[in-house]
């Protein structure tokens, strides 16, 4: 009599094995689930990507890419403020949209003005006695207004 064995796929073959696709893999904690900077021997986590555009001699230097590239580089934080490109090439900086951007010293003069401003003393004249030109200011105190509502 003549042995009958159930057919089997290369799946149900490969689950019997000792060596499977998913059990040859052996469980590590070398590698990081961090992404880490591309510069060698640098190990601090990376906050940029860099990325080579040739046709134009430009560097990209933008917020971290959400998947790593294989042609592009991740760099931690000093390396991307100390990033210098080949000469004759331009290097662009795209500035991450929820990372607050550093002042500026138009920023600091505009601010400063600004309180010099506030600070001078406001010359009323007699026939208003606390509004100003404005028809839509109620109230002054100091350098705060009450304004009226427009649907009024």
């Amino acid at each position: 009599m003549q042995e009958v064995f159930p057919a089997t796929t290369r799946g149900n073959a490969q689950e019997g094995s000792r060596r499977g696709p998913l059990k040859s893999a052996v469980p590590s904690n070398i590698v990081s689930p961090v992404r880490r900077c591309s510069r060698t021997a640098c190990g601090r986590p990376a906050v940029a990507t860099l990325t080579y555009v040739y046709a134009d001699s430009t560097a990209v230097l933008g917020p971290l890419a959400t998947y790593a590239e294989p042609h592009c580089y991740d760099l931690c934080a000093e390396h991307s403020e100390r990033l210098t490109a080949p000469r004759g090439w331009e290097v662009v900086r795209l500035l991450d949209g929820s990372a607050p951007a550093r002042p500026s010293g138009d920023d600091l003069e505009a601010l400063a003005d600004a309180v010099r401003e506030a600070a001078r003393p406001q010359e009323r004249s007699a026939g208003g006695a606390g509004r100003g030109a404005d028809p839509m200011e109620v109230a002054r105190r100091g350098h705060l207004r009450v304004l009226r509502s427009p649907d009024n």
